[in-house]
């Protein structure tokens, strides 16, 4: 059986192609007599508009734009997995925007949100002044992912990424150390310094002194990580002990480490922050501060699809836990 396009429709209902597809596109323009003959039209032939058409009909285009700040970083996979399957559940196509850590490019991208050309954005870890976001987005469906800001007008769903930095130093110093140092993701990202906030309440609460020199500053990645430590195994006195901000970070310092006859955990206990799939699988294997990559993927989706279609958010600011996981890395209580 032939397919019924919108000729068919047009001649059934003895109007022009261009009237049915305004019918589409732009229906109060259409008399209400006109818009009734093409519907019966549609009707009786079973005419099955394109996706297209249906959504300029509704002014949506089912899809949804997710900025990450680097696609290399394998922890957003674990998010981007789960943000899929609850966006095809529902119907809606995702659309990826790499920013590269670029403010210009993230910027960019948002800006594809007032064009219309997506449904809503779900920023992942984002790096703008959370001003200059609200100022973009203004009352478009946006929803945040892992950056702590408590009082955003835009809904925000994130880990309370502080906590998690206390209880990784915390698990050290019950192992016995005091020596320890810290490798900080960029300090002109919120996230960064609300981690550092962590490493620093810990060691006040447990009146061990913060050596200045054992912190330093990094940008989450594997490159920076092993730089850092090859830097920090410099000084004249070393830390036994180090939390890193990111999982990569540690396991590059982990190899500086061996380059420079270190031996983890002996010489130098790491943990480090996210659970990638390395962590469980590096040697030797890391403990680490796991975030919940499929709730924040999970939540945040459900979150921007429920603004898309109107609806009201019970919950607009959703904090999450992490969780320890104890490996090799770290070895055992200093005796």
């Amino acid at each position: 059986m032939p397919k019924v396009t919108m000729d068919d429709v047009a001649r059934k209902a003895s109007v022009s192609i261009a009237t049915v597809s305004r019918v589409y596109t732009d229906p109060d323009k259409v008399s209400p007599k006109n818009r009734e003959k093409v519907f019966r039209a549609i009707e009786e032939l079973n005419y099955q508009p394109n996706a297209l058409a249906r959504n300029l009909r509704r002014l949506q285009t089912n899809t949804i734009l997710i900025i990450i700040p680097n696609i290399v970083n394998t922890f957003f996979t674990f998010i981007l997995k789960s943000i899929q399957d609850v966006a095809f559940e529902n119907n809606y196509q995702v659309l990826l925007g790499d920013t590269d850590r670029s403010l210009e490019r993230e910027e960019q991208y948002l800006y594809l949100l007032q064009q219309k050309l997506v449904d809503g954005v779900i920023l992942l870890f984002p790096r703008l002044n959370p001003s200059l976001i609200e100022e973009i987005v203004d009352n478009h469906p946006v929803v945040i992912v892992g950056q702590p800001l408590f009082d955003s007008k835009i809904p925000t769903v994130t880990n309370d990424t502080c906590l998690s930095t206390q209880i990784a130093t915390e698990h050290l110093i019950k192992l016995g150390h005091s020596k320890i140092a810290y490798f900080s993701g960029p300090l002109n990202f919120l996230l960064s310094h609300d981690r550092l906030k962590g490493f620093r309440l810990a060691m006040v609460k447990h009146g061990l002194k913060i050596d200045e020199s054992f912190i330093f500053e990094g940008d989450f990645y594997f490159q920076s990580g092993y730089e850092l430590a090859a830097k920090m195994l410099s000084l004249p006195d070393l830390p036994t002990a180090l939390v890193a901000g990111s999982d990569e970070m540690a396991i590059g310092a982990i190899k500086a480490a061996r380059a420079l006859g270190k031996v983890v955990p002996r010489d130098l206990a790491v943990i480090g922050f996210d659970d990638i799939k390395m962590a469980s699988i590096c040697e030797p294997s890391l403990s680490t501060m796991a975030q919940p990559a499929d709730e924040l993927g999970r939540i945040s989706t459900e979150m921007l699809l429920a603004l898309i279609k109107g609806e009201t958010i019970k919950e607009r600011f959703v904090l999450l836990y992490d969780k320890l996981v104890i490996r090799e890395s770290c070895g055992f209580k200093k005796v």
